[in-house]
């Protein structure tokens, strides 16, 4: 299984850059970079940030993606 990320969608829809996004949660923009294009799975704490930041459920920013269904 994969998981899968719906950040870069919503931080566009928010009008946040990436360097803003990143100030904001102390993280580099790289990080950012990296989780938005799936390549690194984010810790536990910062996905849970991530969701109070975007002030939404944990549920609607990552999903499993079940490999071969």
């Amino acid at each position: 299984m994969t998981v899968i990320n719906h950040i870069r969608e919503i931080r566009l829809q928010k009008g946040i850059t990436q360097i803003q996004m990143a100030e904001d949660l102390q993280v580099t923009r790289q990080t950012i970079n990296a989780i938005e294009k799936n390549k690194y799975n984010p810790s536990l704490e910062l996905a849970l940030k991530l969701a109070e930041y975007f002030n939404m459920p944990f549920e609607e920013l990552f999903y499993l993606k079940k490999e071969g269904k």
